[in-house]
């Protein structure tokens, strides 16, 4: 196994490793995944991106696993890092792009960069479909489902609350088939902002989801609570969410920053030691 040159980027503290492989010949599997990104064993990340040529008429193809290396749909974050990492490596040499990934192509757009690696960037999250749930009990929530490339539950509440989403984040994500990225939303005071803390499937409580917030914004709107512009606010920052059409099936747009941390290369010994380490312990 040869070295692995990574870069890691963050968007609101949703943190991922980016490989750079054009040709897609480098490892990218659930094990890869998962060692790298454990925080105490490996270099630690919420998910691992991949960037490669486009397979249809995109600018590139991004692949994201989790950081228990299963696979991820899409990523508002992710797709922010992708962008910026793109750009800095000279994959993508315009402001705008289509990325590729799993579930089709998102529009994506550099609106800003700054002078200590990172950048403001809008992204086309797809349609949002929003469904009202009934299989969450507690009255003093409304649950809806979301789709945005990946489903979410969203369980929108007063606060003070008993919930904790990383008490039931867990228990939520797995009671549906493939899993399910979980929110909790306060009620907001106003109609242009809202705040979510988020469960995502397969990497647990993150600092931010992007869409996550896309869901969230869309499924409050629904409920009559918000205008068509929110301030989503997560624990690690905010990004703004833009929400055209009806309020069933919205276009959502998400802008936000991302930024580039660090370049990581791993040796080969190192890598194989990674693993042995990792797979002893399963």
């Amino acid at each position: 196994m040869p070295a692995l040159t990574l870069d890691k980027y963050e968007g609101l503290g949703n943190d991922f490793l980016v490989l750079i492989d054009p040709t897609r010949e480098l490892r990218f599997d659930a094990e890869i995944a998962r060692a790298l990104c454990d925080r105490h064993l490996g270099i630690g990340a919420d998910g691992l991106l991949r960037l490669s040529r486009p397979r249809g008429n995109g600018d590139l193809l991004m692949e994201l696993r989790n950081a228990d290396g299963s696979i991820a749909e899409t990523s508002g974050n992710g797709m922010r890092c992708a962008v910026l990492a793109a750009m800095d490596h000279g994959l993508v040499d315009r402001d705008e792009m289509t990325i590729e990934t799993i579930v089709g192509e998102s529009s994506a757009r550099l609106l800003a960069k700054g002078s200590t690696g990172s950048a403001n960037i809008e992204v086309g999250m797809g349609t949002a479909t929003i469904t009202r749930r009934a299989e969450f009990d507690r009255e003093t929530r409304k649950a809806y489902g979301v789709s945005i490339g990946n489903p979410h539950l969203v369980l929108i509440g007063e606060q003070p609350d008993d919930l904790v989403v990383t008490e039931i984040g867990p228990d939520l994500e797995t009671a549906v088939v493939g899993g399910q990225n979980v929110e909790l939303v306060e009620v907001p005071s106003s109609r242009d902002e809202l705040s979510i803390d988020t469960w995502e499937r397969g990497s647990g409580f993150t600092l931010a989801c992007g869409s996550g917030s896309a869901a969230a914004a869309a499924a409050v709107r629904l409920a009559g609570l918000v205008d068509d512009v929110v301030q989503v606010h997560n624990p690690g920052g905010s990004v703004t969410v833009e929400l055209v059409g009806p309020a069933s099936s919205p276009e959502v747009k998400l802008t936000g920053d991302a930024r580039r941390i660090a370049t990581i290369t791993i040796e080969q010994i190192d890598l194989e030691s990674l693993l042995h380490v990792l797979m002893s312990q399963e």
